[in-house]
């Protein structure tokens, strides 16, 4: 059998989600094919752990030694929610070492994990996106000209990151300042977007054979003001509803739409691409490419939904990604 390696952890506060997505994981991947190596990465270790313990990888190859025994991987499945798993930098180590991962390769993921530049790029090719402005740490601003370019409220986010780890809805421009160093915690970057009421739609796919499989679209309904990290991970503070309950012919729109971000960034493996339906128009929020894997996420409803078989949708992608 193959061996694969599950690749969780990373260098961000988004670490706890990806060890819920690896447990998660360990469920969906048919281990009558595969054997399923978790392996941990934090700012202070590489290792792979099997029954708590520790082995330590060998960078070189990505390998590691049990019992006197070499194991070296098929595949690694990164479910990395942050750096250096989303952003291109162990896309970019794997490659470098010829060993075969799950999601798109350095410069998509590059793209898709700065906000300001993957949507600025999409709305060349018409995709309809929020007015933004996007601040880099130490340099100076006025908060009266940003409030005055995307209104209010609004929202100040981190702009490379995901989880809703330092987003702020803002409704007056005298908040402004305790919002976006509340984002700069998170990194270097901020963006601050227009706030547009609507509501919020979700939709996964991914590719094989060269043909889309997109899923069902999910309707997001918070308790709380937004759909914030303790909406996300807190059972009853949203309501996720698939398929969402908008009109077919929009979510045909959507369908649609997905499958030409899809390629237009060379994405690769399961994605899940983010919207907000307002007054008709369709606008895009984000596009993850390392979406959450924990037993109550999105795309594990959504392929529910389908009545697809996750086992099944798990090896598809795989042997794909191994082609």
């Amino acid at each position: 059998m193959k061996n694969i390696a599950i690749v969780y952890g990373g260098y961000s506060s988004e670490e706890v989600v990806s060890r819920k997505s690896v447990e998660g994981l360990l469920t969906f991947i048919d281990t009558a094919r595969y054997n399923l190596y978790p392996v941990l990465i934090t700012k202070t270790e590489w290792s792979a752990v099997l029954e708590g313990t520790h082995y330590p990888i060998d960078k070189n190859d990505f390998s590691f030694v049990r019992d006197g025994q070499k194991v070296t991987f098929d595949l690694a499945y990164i479910t990395i929610h942050g750096t250096p798993g989303e952003n291109g930098l162990l896309q970019g180590y794997f490659n470098l070492i010829g060993l075969p991962h799950s999601t798109c390769d350095v410069l998509t993921a590059a793209i898709t994990f700065n906000k300001f530049t993957c949507n600025t790029y999409l709305k060349g090719f018409g995709v309809t996106v929020a007015d933004s402005v996007m601040l880099r740490k130490g340099n100076s601003y006025d908060k009266f000209e940003i409030a005055e370019k995307t209104g209010l409220p609004c929202f100040v986010k981190p702009n490379a990151g995901g989880s809703s780890f330092g987003v702020s809805k803002v409704t007056t421009a005298s908040d402004l300042d305790a919002a976006i160093q509340k984002a700069f915690t998170e990194g270097d970057e901020v963006i601050i977007e227009q706030y547009i009421k609507g509501t919020e739609l979700t939709c996964g796919l991914y590719k094989t054979g060269g043909k889309h499989h997109v899923l069902p679209i999910t309707e997001v309904v918070s308790k709380n003001d937004f759909f914030d990290y303790e909406a996300k991970y807190t059972a009853n503070m949203a309501d996720e509803i698939t398929p969402a309950r908008i009109p077919e012919e929009v979510a045909d729109r959507i369908r649609t739409i997905v499958a030409i971000i899809y390629d237009i960034l060379g994405c690769k493996g399961i994605v899940r691409i983010d919207f907000i339906l307002s007054e008709g128009r369709i606008f895009l929020l984000e596009v993850n490419t390392t979406p959450g894997m924990t037993a109550t996420s999105f795309i594990p409803q959504q392929i529910r939904a389908a009545g697809l078989d996750i086992k099944q949708v798990f090896t598809e992608v795989i042997e794909e990604c191994m082609l």
